[in-house]
């Protein structure tokens, strides 16, 4: 499989991630990384109604959208799974 371009929206490297604590930004981080190699990792799930996807990563989730022709992954929204869908 071809490695994909993961790619973050401005207010996720802005808001989202600077609120979480360090700890949890580390693992989140990483499972960030690994959309690159596995755009659909084990565990995944598309939204209904949306065209986005959401892994699971401890009390949080990371929701995203693929892009396939483009070969890109953009991470549109990471937070606390209370709030993530709001």
């Amino acid at each position: 499989m071809a490695k994909y371009e993961v790619l973050l929206r401005q207010s996720v490297l802005k808001q989202d991630l600077l609120a979480l604590p360090k700890a949890d930004v580390q693992k989140i981080v990483k499972a960030i990384r690994g959309l690159g190699e596995e755009p659909r990792p084990r565990g995944v799930q598309k939204l209904t109604g949306q065209e986005y996807y959401r892994i699971r990563q401890g009390r949080y989730r990371i929701l995203y959208s693929i892009q396939d022709e483009e070969k890109t992954v953009w991470v549109v929204k990471v937070g606390h799974r209370r709030e993530v869908y709001r």
